[in-house]
């Protein structure tokens, strides 16, 4: 474990008092998430584990919380910051609750529903506790103007001393198409912030309030020296990368992201200059959006132990260029922000920084959530069913170890939705749900492999929204690393056959992959091939037993195995080492 001389930090507590309160700003936090996914209505939200808890201390810095959607945690003191400005402190109460869901005012994508509560003691203001979670749907759906994405909440005043806006709730349930979630969802992160402010008055009667304020600014600074001597370890220089998004969906160009990495010393510069105007399709990311991508997609490499707060953001410099699509105004289309946006904004950062610390790197991941919503009408009734999925894909490979199967993207740690609580819920089958060979780049540690889904609709259908990338080449490898596959789209007619709806077709044909308003008839299924992670060093240099094992495993096919890795197998699946010494050999002097 990484320490830092104690010296460095000015304390004033002593180091038991300033440990207690570190793990109990964690643990409020972690309170905060039992809370709601336990009483959510949402399968996105108690099964999928999509949303974000923290809190925050009086000037609204980052002191606490849980690593659910990294994506969200350092974007959402834009959102309380957004909330204090439209309702200042001296106007708020110790049972107000504001709530927002706007891209443009410190949000993130419209689904992403945002709630701050000020915490006071005594009088004294203590902090904030925030809390925000993916909605099933708040409307809308693929378009080029974010009115067509749904309600766009400004802050506004959801609980006033503990008593319920019903008229705001009732626009909230009239605005949606799963209304039955909405009132279970909003008393869930309600919850949630109560269980913060319950730990946060736990703390000032133990402690008091001069104890505790002085505990969170000791943290912030704990982290922040971790974090310079952190930046210390990688050699100063400027590196660069860039990465690219296959299309906006109504343009087939790629949308490409540049970003020049400076290391100076202790502090650290992410500049984005250079990468392409807003996008008309809905792939635009607003400030706090690409902010909080840059914050967690360095976090990896910047001390990842220490904790967990906004004394980190101190030694970064960001430049992000308006009127670029990392930097967009309204009304730009946001909905795949933080699902396909951000994912990329880390594979470039993680490309640059191989190229200073490649011993320490880890490939780029599949690089997507691959995020879908589709409607699906009970065969029976009629009766309109909205679900949801994320479908996974690869890990990169790493310094020492292959690469995760089927797992979210650094974005978030989300899961899939199982096919269990999915077909019990909604009117769908899942044909298959199984890991797709060779569909991770090729490396000495090669990435994760993806996954083959295949969602079968009882009744009508339809793809409402769906994003995803990779569609044209599959996550880059690093240090000699391969790509990884392509991912795909496809539908499967009752009669069995398949047809390319987005990506790459067999006959070399691509289609956009951002998908709105597909159509199913009943027993058609959409059937998504997601991607793995990009290969970690040259894949001749693998370990020809592992790759073996690997043939054995489904995970890479004979061909690959000779292709890319150069080793041969007998027809019982075991290493001819004769014959892959020579295979070995060969490639190398053609390289």
């Amino acid at each position: 474990m990484t320490t830092i001389k104690t010296d460095t930090v000015k304390r004033q507590l002593d180091p038991i008092t300033f440990e207690v309160l570190r793990r109990s700003f964690e643990y409020t936090c972690e309170r905060m998430s039992l809370v709601l996914q336990k009483a959510s209505f949402s399968p996105i939200i108690y099964d999928m584990v999509d949303y974000s808890n923290a809190i925050f201390d009086p000037d609204v810095n980052l002191i606490g919380q849980t690593a659910n959607c990294p994506v969200h945690i350092a974007a959402m003191h834009f959102s309380a910051r957004a909330s204090l400005k439209r309702y200042p402190i001296e106007e708020l109460g110790p049972d107000d609750v504001i709530i927002l869901n706007d891209p443009y005012d410190g949000g993130t994508h419209t689904p992403d529903v945002t709630m701050t509560m000020p915490v006071f003691y005594d009088g004294i203001l203590l902090g904030f506790a925030v809390s925000r979670a993916h909605w099933t749907d708040v409307g809308g759906g693929f378009d080029t103007h974010i009115a067509g994405e749904g309600l766009r909440l400004p802050p506004l005043m959801l609980y006033k001393e503990g008593k319920p806006n019903t008229e705001l709730i009732e626009i909230i349930k009239n605005s949606t198409r799963t209304p039955q979630y909405i009132e279970g969802d909003i008393q869930a992160q309600l919850g949630a912030l109560r269980a913060a402010r319950d730990e946060f008055m736990r703390l000032a009667d133990k402690y008091g309030t001069d104890v505790l304020r002085q505990g969170m600014r000791e943290v912030l600074d704990y982290t922040q020296e971790m974090t310079k001597e952190a930046i210390n370890r990688i050699p100063d220089g400027e590196y660069e990368a860039s990465d690219y998004i296959d299309s906006d969906g109504f343009t087939d160009n790629p949308v490409q992201l540049r970003v020049k990495i400076t290391v100076a010393g202790d502090r650290i510069g992410v500049d984005f200059t250079g990468s392409d105007p807003i996008a008309i399709g809905p792939i635009n990311s607003p400030y706090a959006n690409t902010a909080s991508a840059v914050y967690y997609s360095l976090k990896f490499f910047l001390n990842p132990e220490a904790p967990a707060n906004a004394g980190m953001y101190r030694q970064i410099d960001l430049t992000i260029p308006e009127n670029t699509w990392l930097n967009p105004h309204w009304p730009s289309p946001t909905l795949g922000c933080t699902t396909v946006a951000s994912s990329k904004i880390t594979a470039a950062i993680w490309m640059a920084l191989a190229k200073a610390i490649p011993e320490r790197i880890v490939a780029p991941t599949c690089s997507d959530a691959n995020w879908y919503v589709a409607s699906a009408a009970d065969p029976a009734t009629g009766d309109l069913h909205i679900f949801t999925d994320l479908p996974a894909g690869g890990w990169g490979g790493t310094p020492t170890h292959d690469g995760m199967h089927v797992t979210m993207d650094p974005l978030g740690n989300c899961q899939n939705l199982p096919a269990e609580i999915a077909e019990l819920l909604f009117p769908i089958r899942y044909n298959s749900f199984e890991m797709r060979t060779d569909s991770a780049g090729a490396g000495r540690y090669r990435g994760g492999v993806g996954v083959h889904v295949e969602v079968e609709f009882l009744g009508r259908g339809e793809m409402i929204w769906m994003e995803c990338s990779r569609t044209r080449k599959g996550s880059p490898g690093v240090n000699g690393g391969l790509h990884s596959a392509q991912q795909r789209q496809l539908r499967k007619t009752r009669q069995g056959e398949l047809e390319t709806i987005g990506g790459l077709a067999d006959d070399g044909t691509w289609h956009p992959q951002m998908l709105g308003g597909i159509q199913f008839q009943p027993g058609e299924s959409f059937v998504f091939e997601s991607t793995g992670g990009g290969g970690w060093g040259d894949p001749l240099s693998r370990d020809p037993e592992l790759v073996a094992q690997d043939v054995r495993e489904e995970i890479v096919s004979r061909a690959q195995a000779s292709n890319l890795y150069g080793v041969v197998l007998t027809d019982d699946l075991k290493l001819d080492q004769v014959a892959t010494r020579a295979k070995r050999t060969e490639a190398r002097n053609k390289q």
